[in-house]
């Protein structure tokens, strides 16, 4: 491991005395203008309304704005809506920031708002985040109502998605080619450099409506290998490490230049199987693999037990979340039962489709280990992120490692982009799962407004989902963000959707 030596230079300032005029020199100390952030991967796209994946959804927090707005503690703030009103029980109004421009210079008004929503619906990736929307209507250029075909109780938890931003009808009406090119919203950062495979770069939008103590620039970069992650920011080339490692948490912890930023997550990491391929079509197969795996190797190997094992598709801490499901144990003998049961006591072939660095191959390979001792022989496939999103988007995989963050809080957003069969292949439902009942109370449950309803209609999906197997569910962990001592302001996301336009570096 190679590491840069840094040298401490002790000056002392000296006081110089002139006969005709006192000066007092100092050496001024270099502002620093960008802040590097490593992350995994990189954007699928810029183009607000067509990224669903966390690497574009962080970016575009940043180049876009929303209606409302949601912190680290998931609290609901205003955005480009400065205030909100429920007219009716379907009805919310919202008056807009009067002022507020594109990063182009075009004026932000209610016209803006009613296209992008309508823009949104269009999309195939995003179209599942928007709440029932029946209409949105223009009641002046400051002031918009959003009509909703039912009562919707977590509306304002959905608008706060960072795939809803607002962009600018104008520009898309006149040349969506240069938008596409140039993506340009109305948020505190606006898009200067996209390097694909190295690294995306953002600069400070000094006209943004919210002032912020951000930096002049933000640096993502493109580091797949956590352990390369962690020597960067003991190098001090990183200031932010998004994904830490389980076993570089220490190495973070005990060096003096640096700090360790943790909060429970919000997020689901699972083993998705395409339902609709055999024999992972077969419940008891799907049920066979679940329990030929032992989840807590898992959380103790990979995240060195800085997480617990997931008992339900969504995470505690999210609305709706119950304690009466449970993970399937690990009984090898039962697993094979069932895969005798469905006509495979030889076994079979198969596959799983893994992109990222160590944690995740690593991954693949203990499950490929379990899946062994019940006859599955398990081809692991590493692929780019591109490569990964397009295959599980179009049901060209077996196995996949995947992983789902709860933006909004809400079971709605949890449970139907996962398992309601409208949602299936790019939308969220990449198992391509469908239960005719769970589709029923998914859309009942969308409708209905009362908290404790809305429970007991989740907790029922959950027992129908876990039941029928369409995951291997691994685990929630504990998330992990490296930085330098002197990085302030970081209120970190529990989906890791962060804030970065709030940072500012100590003296």
């Amino acid at each position: 491991m190679f590491k840069k030596l840094f040298m401490i230079l002790l000056s002392c300032t000296v006081l110089f005395t002139a006969c005709s005029d006192d000066k007092e020199q100092t050496a001024s100390k270099p502002v620093k203008e960008k802040l590097i952030i490593a992350q995994d991967g990189e954007p699928k796209s810029l183009d607000v309304h067509q990224g669903n994946d966390g690497f574009s959804l962080r970016a575009n927090k940043l180049i876009y704005s929303r209606l409302v707005e949601s912190d680290g503690d998931m609290n609901i703030l205003p955005g480009l809506a400065e205030s909100w009103e429920q007219i009716d029980d379907r009805t919310m109004q919202f008056k807009l920031r009067k002022g507020v421009k594109f990063h182009n210079g075009y004026e932000f008004t209610a016209e803006d708002v009613k296209f992008s929503f309508e823009r949104m619906a269009n999309s195939p990736r995003i179209a599942f985040v928007l709440p029932p929307i029946e209409k949105v209507e223009v009641v002046d250029d400051y002031t918009v109502n959003i009509v909703t075909k039912t009562p919707f109780g977590p509306l304002l938890a959905h608008l706060s998605h960072p795939a809803l931003g607002i962009v600018s009808k104008k520009l898309l009406t006149e040349d969506e080619q240069s938008f596409k090119d140039h993506p340009i919203g109305t948020g505190s950062y606006k898009f200067k450099e996209w390097v694909p495979g190295d690294s995306l770069t953002l600069e400070k939008n000094e006209d943004y409506f919210d002032k912020k103590n951000g930096l002049k620039y933000i640096v993502f970069k493109n580091i797949v290998e956590a352990s390369n992650r962690t020597i960067g920011l003991e190098t001090g080339e990183i200031d932010i490490s998004i994904s830490v490692s389980s076993v570089d948490e220490n190495t973070i912890k005990n060096n003096p230049k640096l700090q360790l930023i943790t909060k429970p997550s919000i997020s689901y990491s699972y083993v998705g199987m395409n339902t609709q391929k055999t024999p992972l079509n077969d419940v008891r197969v799907r049920k066979a693999i679940n329990y030929a795996v032992d989840k807590q190797a898992i959380v103790d190997v990979i995240l060195n037990g800085s997480g617990k094992i997931a008992t339900s598709p969504i995470a505690p801490g999210v609305f709706g979340f119950t304690d009466k499901t449970k993970n399937y144990e690990y009984n090898v003998e039962k697993a094979r039962e069932l895969m005798k049961e469905a006509g495979y006591e030889n076994g079979f072939k198969t596959s799983i489709l893994v992109f990222g660095g160590e944690a995740n191959t690593q991954t693949a390979e203990i499950l490929q280990a379990y899946l062994k001792e019940i006859g599955i022989d398990l081809r692991i496939d590493v692929v780019e992120v591109s490569a990964y999103w397009d295959a599980t988007e179009k049901g060209r995989h077996d196995l996949f490692l995947g992983s789902w963050g709860v933006v909004t809080g809400d079971a709605d957003y949890g449970l139907y982009a996962m398992y309601h069969s409208s949602a299936k292949g790019g939308a969220g439902n990449r198992d391509f799962y469908e239960n005719p009942k769970v589709d029923e109370l998914l859309d009942k449950a969308k409708m209905t407004t009362d908290p404790e309803e809305r429970k007991k209609l989740y907790e029922e999906i959950q027992l129908l989902i876990v039941d029928d197997a369409p995951d291997i569910m691994l685990y929630n962990r504990i998330l992990a963000v490296g930085a330098q001592k002197n990085i302030k302001g970081l209120n970190i996301h529990p989906v890791t959707l962060h804030d970065f336009s709030t940072v500012y570096i100590e003296d």
